[in-house]
């Protein structure tokens, strides 16, 4: 009697040369997933955590494009489903945060945040909607900001905001698909996106004002997303806020 190696699930993390989307990747790898690690522009970085990836027996390939551009994420979807097979889960972490009040937000700033992170977001899930394989999940990021209301974050949050809605509908539309989609919204987290233009003053409030009094890290964000991937199989239109307690 023959048997056959079960494929490993195969995973595609936008923004997957990032902070989060790095620890993302990094922990799939770890629970057996081959990944496609996306990157918008710093290629090198991918191309590095690519071949950690593979020096540590696992599969992983780069695949580029602009997030709100449908053609560059039809052919990142086309090119992981060449590599390996199909896709199983969806991590969508690219996003973009420029921080103002709202009397002085640039509009200009505003429409770059709404690109990236709302039709951005809106590309990859049609892709995802299209393609994940049943037991898949799609899993977006929003922030805790929706509920923490820090000013100098509306911006930001809005576009966020407008995360959660377009995700919680998706679990609906995507009945009897077997498919979940559900939303992470990270609290503050010590990533490069985060500490930006941050004074440390700034930065030991924002630990302080957690509970558990420190700033969160890629690798608390990734153990959700690990467990929505996977094992989470009746969690669905959801916003699990992993923020320690902030909001």
């Amino acid at each position: 009697m023959s048997t056959t190696t079960p494929s490993p699930r195969v995973a595609l993390v936008t923004g997957g040369s990032g902070g989060i989307g790095q620890a993302v990747v990094e922990r799939l790898v770890t629970d057996g997933y081959a990944v496609a690690v996306h990157y918008a522009g710093n290629q090198a970085k991918a191309d590095a955590l690519v071949k950690k990836v593979e020096a540590s027996g696992h599969s992983a390939l780069a695949v580029g494009g602009d997030v709100a551009d449908e053609e560059a994420m039809r052919a990142a979807f086309d090119r992981t489903e060449a590599a390996f097979g199909g896709i199983d889960v969806v991590v969508n972490t690219a996003g973009v945060m420029l921080l103002s009040p709202v009397a002085d937000l640039d509009l200009d700033d505003l429409d770059r945040m709404h690109r990236t992170n709302i039709r951005g977001t809106f590309v990859v899930s049609q892709q995802a909607a299209r393609r994940l394989r049943p037991g898949g999940a799609l899993i977006n990021f929003s922030t805790s900001v929706t509920r923490a209301k820090f000013p100098s974050y509306a911006g930001y949050a809005a576009s966020k905001a407008a995360v959660e809605a377009m995700s919680l509908i998706l679990a609906r539309e995507l009945r009897g698909r077997d498919i979940t989609v559900n939303a992470v919204a990270p609290g503050p987290t010590a990533t490069p996106l985060f500490l930006n233009g941050k004074d440390e003053q700034t930065v030991d409030n924002l630990a302080k004002a957690v509970p558990l009094e420190r700033l969160g890290t890629p690798e608390d964000i990734a153990e959700t997303v690990a467990f929505l991937a996977g094992p989470a199989r009746w969690v669905n239109g959801q916003v699990i806020f992993t923020n320690g307690g902030l909001a």
